[in-house]
């Protein structure tokens, strides 16, 4: 892939580069992480589903926040992007000011909200109702938001008052507000299609003085999908992401989860991007093949 633009940041699945005039060019990659680690292999059409998953939702919410979205057209991007393995997998974006915070929301308790509430009694620090199992439904969804992590670290779990100290009151208020809007939103579309979304996580910036929806928007990367017939209390259930990549690393022995990882089979491969592709469609309703570049 050629992209002849000042790129400005790479992580561990996309790529944002420099547009010009206020405007970013994000690219989603095939790669795929587990524990931290990238591995070798890629997962075919892993990131035409984030881009298309992220453009449904951007529609969807267009009610609830702007966004950033420009177009998803390469015959709209600028000189320098018009190499055809960007079909599909980009988004031509706005340029936001963006918060410190992560965004989270959790109508579900599960992963690291499970942990510290086991141990705790608490999620976020903030005391919750005794007796709640694993993977139980909270009362109501909650705004648990996180500190941005520097490279190399891990996001820090904070509770709402230190997100207001980093924020202020009226922004985290606001974040709060639209955070919890588009997680309902988007968990009352996807139950109607037999997916529970356990939890998510939002990126806002400012765009012309508003609060906007930037980066992925509830992708199997950023939130937990949960085939609904297959959701038990007291059990981890099944979702809609690199699940089958994560139970194939975590059963090898001597492997310490460190680079280099492991080769990853073929059929491993296949399995995890089958689940992105059905996470995708049964939340649109359409294939896959209908977006543009799917090979």
């Amino acid at each position: 892939m050629t992209i002849d633009l000042p790129l400005l940041h790479t992580g561990k699945v996309r790529g944002i580069y420099d547009a010009g005039d206020d405007q970013l060019l994000m690219v989603a990659s095939d790669r795929i992480s587990a524990f931290d680690v990238v591995m070798d292999e890629a997962i075919p059409d892993k990131g035409r589903v984030l881009t298309a998953i992220s453009v449904h939702w951007f529609d969807l919410l267009a009610d609830v926040a702007p966004n950033h979205l420009i177009s998803t057209d390469v015959a709209d991007f600028p000189d320098g992007a018009s190499d055809e393995d960007l079909v599909g997998r980009s988004m031509l974006t706005r340029k936001a000011e963006m918060l410190p915070i992560e965004c989270i929301v959790r109508g579900y308790i599960t992963g690291s909200a499970w942990r510290e509430y086991a141990a705790e009694g608490t999620m976020h620090g903030t005391p919750m109702p005794a007796g709640l199992r694993e993977s139980d439904k909270l009362p109501e969804p909650v705004f648990t938001p996180s500190t941005k992590a520097e490279l190399g670290d891990h996001d820090e779990n904070i509770d709402f008052d230190r997100a207001v100290e980093l924020v202020g009151r009226d922004v985290a208020e606001s974040a709060r507000e639209i955070s919890l809007a588009a997680y309902e939103t988007g968990a009352d579309w996807a139950r109607e299609r037999g997916i529970i979304i356990a939890d998510t996580k939002f990126e806002l910036g400012w765009i012309d003085g508003e609060l906007a929806i930037c980066d992925e928007v509830l992708t199997p990367d950023s939130s937990r999908f949960w085939p609904a017939a297959d959701w038990q209390p007291g059990t981890t259930p099944p979702s809609f992401d690199k699940q089958p990549l994560r139970d194939w690393l975590a059963a090898i022995d001597g492997w310490d989860k460190t680079p280099p990882p492991p080769t990853l089979p073929d059929d491993i491969v296949a399995a995890t991007a089958a689940r992105y592709r059905e996470g995708y469609e049964r939340i649109t309703g359409k294939t896959l093949d209908q977006w543009p570049g799917a090979t």
